[in-house]
């Protein structure tokens, strides 16, 4: 599985070959991303197996999601093998500049550095 974050949304991509896509789930609850899958066994008969190293079973994977993503609009594709999930970030969660305005009631004070030596000496 691989997670990273592009633009304004996070994208997930899992690697799920040889699985039947009716058996893909993708559920939020809580906060938390659940991915589920199934790889059915194969169903060969009559043969002798010299080597059986694919992969059957169940698959979960869980992310705990924060207040950061819109879950609302998270979304999944899955093509030759691979679930893509984008999980956009909320408004509130992206970047901004904020603008740092001076206290009203500041005062400031200029010295010229021209100014400096003589109001030293005067004293």
């Amino acid at each position: 599985m691989d997670l990273y974050r592009s633009g304004d949304h996070y994208v997930l991509h899992a690697d799920l070959p040889g699985v039947d896509p009716g058996s893909v789930e993708v559920s939020v609850e809580g906060g938390i991303l659940t991915v589920k899958a199934q790889r059915s066994e194969r169903t060969e008969h009559d043969v002798q197996w010299l080597a059986s190293e694919r992969f059957a079973g169940g698959y979960m994977r869980q992310l705990s999601l924060g207040d950061g993503i819109d879950s609302e609009h998270i979304a999944a594709t899955y093509q030759n093998g691979v679930l893509t999930v984008t999980l956009p970030v909320v408004e509130k969660a992206k970047p901004r500049r904020i603008e740092i305005t001076p206290g009203a009631s500041e005062e400031r004070k200029i010295i010229e550095p021209a100014d400096a030596p003589e109001q030293a000496n005067k004293t």
